[in-house]
């Protein structure tokens, strides 16, 4: 509770000061977005799911397990702070909006919390996910025929050693080690967490936590069995990368009546069968999208071209092909990079045989040093090198001392070698013409090529949900030791995802529907096209309710201003404005009723 000057309440005491005689107490609670939250959150169930499989076993708990997790699954949301400071954190809030009873919060410690993660694990975690899901589905309505999958990885700093698979309590644990980390953090340990959204708002559908070292063409199978059960039919679309190509997998979903949608990996003989067919062919393409780039006005247009391809897969499935013009010009840039830093390579080599302690004494050494040097940058495809070699005679005294009229020399050849490199220009001109392009597999016949393109196109948003989890609501750095509460901590990150994600769909559909282009949430009233969860909590942040108590009682509320703004995403969002009104705190003591001449709004 933090004190609040009277003079500056709105309704104040008259002259902006309080009566003499010290009766009067003034208190300030902080309510922020959490109406905004609670108000998403009733409608997901959520604090009933968390009771009903997270119940409490003792009396001894203080705060009840399912109470507790709801508090660190809105400190995510708002404001993510570390297990121990879960308390500090707490403490300006209305504990009403924490669903906290007031002699509890004093009581929430990063024990209770962790023991409190302890019973999320030790619980039915997989039927957890699912209520949540299913509830989700029903009370926003989320389409469910399009699902698109992707991994990341989150990143440890330590050495977790007992994080090694053990069982914990009957239960398996994960492995946490080293693996492909898609941080660029080799050096670091790390878990596999893998998403699955829906092409509807990219709401999160399901998750799993894997092994760091585990293979994403390992995880797509289990991943499909599970939505398959979640949806109740197989027949939706499941759309991934290029890891998803694996012969085994294909067959499995498209013999269950499945649909997939991925990348066909460079590595395969279509790709580079279509790649060889085109330096001699002029595809029949047709252009599926084209617009100005949002933010390059400057800049290239951004168009799509597609074609279906002359011939199918090994195993008998569509491949359609893409040209995009943003990705031409990449792949232009990106090998003209590796040129430059190919020749580079090159000329630092070529300063070394030129110094007086070049130890090459051949010229095939001298050529796999070129080849090593070009590999090393990726540029050995578009550069030849040529290694000559020279006689240098070099002429040295037969005898010590100063040299005289008459002192004689004795004559010596060394081998010199100079370097010599040039572009290759069948290869620039067979790549120039495969710039921009990348191939696309499915078994939906249905859909003619420009379809199959606009519904991968969507996988984006999936990657988006990926940065929200690592940089917006901040994973890493974990903070806990225990693998058990790390793998119950991903599944509270999962809840705070999906009520993000349903927040940011529930703002834009209304936005939609009530044509309103843009809001100006940006500082300086600058617009916004697209509205995030975390730039909409964010200016609900500063408000708060300050409570004039006498005797122990309270007499006067003074509920939060909102803004017209406020107002107006309130309204698009359906929470009702009496959310932030004294009335809707709940576990009020006795003796505090409000008066009918409170000043709420």
């Amino acid at each position: 509770m933090a004190p609040v000057k009277p003079s500056r309440l709105r309704g104040g005491h008259p002259g902006g000061a309080l009566p003499p005689g010290g009766r009067f107490h003034l208190e300030s609670r902080t309510l922020g977005a959490l109406p905004v939250i609670n108000h998403f959150l009733d409608r997901l169930g959520l604090d009933e799911l968390w009771g009903r499989y997270v119940p409490p076993t003792d009396r001894r708990h203080g705060v009840a397990p399912a109470t507790a997790l709801g508090v660190l699954l809105r400190n995510l949301l708002v404001q993510r702070a570390p297990v121990y400071g879960l308390q500090e954190w707490a403490a300006p809030l209305e504990p009403a909006q924490l669903r906290l009873a007031p002699d509890e919060r004093p009581r929430l410690n990063d024990d209770r919390v962790g023991r409190a993660l302890d019973r999320l694990f030790d619980a039915d975690r997989a039927s957890l996910l699912t209520a949540v899901v299913v509830q989700a589905v029903r009370a926003f309505r989320v389409d469910l025929e399009q699902l698109h999958n992707d991994s990341t990885t989150v990143t440890f700093a330590g050495q977790y050693a007992t994080a090694r698979g053990a069982a914990r309590r009957g239960r398996p644990t994960l492995v946490i080690t080293q693996g492909y980390n898609k941080d660029h953090r080799p050096d670091l340990k790390q878990l596999l967490w893998i998403l699955t959204v829906s092409a509807d708002g990219a709401v999160p559908v399901h998750f799993r936590a894997c092994d760091g070292n585990t293979s994403d063409d390992q995880t797509h199978l289990a991943t499909w069995e599970t939505l398959r059960r979640l949806v109740g039919r197989p027949d939706f679309l499941y759309v991934a990368d290029s890891k998803l190509c694996t012969r085994s997998v294909l067959t499995h979903i498209a013999e269950r009546g499945g649909r997939f949608l991925t990348v066909l990996p460079r590595t395969r003989r279509e790709d580079a069968w279509f790649r060889d067919w085109i330096q001699t062919h002029t595809p029949a393409w047709a252009e599926a999208h084209r617009r100005r780039h949002p933010r390059r006005a400057d800049g290239p247009l951004d168009i799509y071209r597609v074609v279906e391809a002359p011939l199918r897969s090994s195993e008998g499935y569509r491949i359609v092909w893409v040209w995009s013009a943003l990705k031409t010009e990449q792949d232009q840039l990106a090998r003209q990079g590796r040129i430059e830093q190919g020749v580079r390579a090159l000329e630092a080599l070529a300063a070394r045989l030129r110094g007086p302690r070049a130890r090459f004494r051949a010229s095939a050494a001298v050529a796999q040093a070129a080849e090593a040097a070009l590999a090393a940058t990726g540029a050995a495809r578009w550069l030849a090198v040529t290694v000559h070699e020279t006689l240098e005679d070099t002429f040295r005294q037969e005898t010590r001392g100063r040299p005289r009229a008459g002192t004689r020399y004795r004559r010596r050849q060394r081998r010199r070698f100079h370097l010599e490199w040039q572009p290759r220009p069948d290869a620039l001109q067979y790549d120039a013409r495969t710039d921009g392009l990348f191939p696309l597999l499915t078994n939906w016949e249905e859909l003619s090529a420009i379809e199959v393109l606009q519904k991968y196109k969507y996988q984006p948003q999936l990657e988006k949900r990926h940065e929200q989890l690592k940089t917006v609501r901040a994973v890493a750095p974990v903070l806990l030791k225990s693998v058990t509460r790390i793998e119950a901590l991903l599944l509270v990150y999962f809840c705070a995802l999906l009520v993000d994600a349903l927040i940011e769909r529930e703002l834009r559909q209304a936005m939609k529907a009530a044509r309103i282009p843009s809001l100006p949430l940006y500082p300086e009233d600058r617009l916004c096209r697209a509205p995030t969860t975390d730039r909409v909590l964010d200016l609900f942040g500063d408000l708060r309710r300050h409570d004039l108590y006498r005797g122990g009682r309270l007499i006067q509320s003074f509920d939060p201003e909102l803004s017209n703004l406020q107002k107006q995403l309130l309204g698009l969002l359906g929470v009702p404005l009496s959310a932030y009104a004294a009335e809707q705190r709940l576990g009020t003591t006795p003796g505090t009723e409000m008066p009918p001449g409170k000043c709420g709004k």
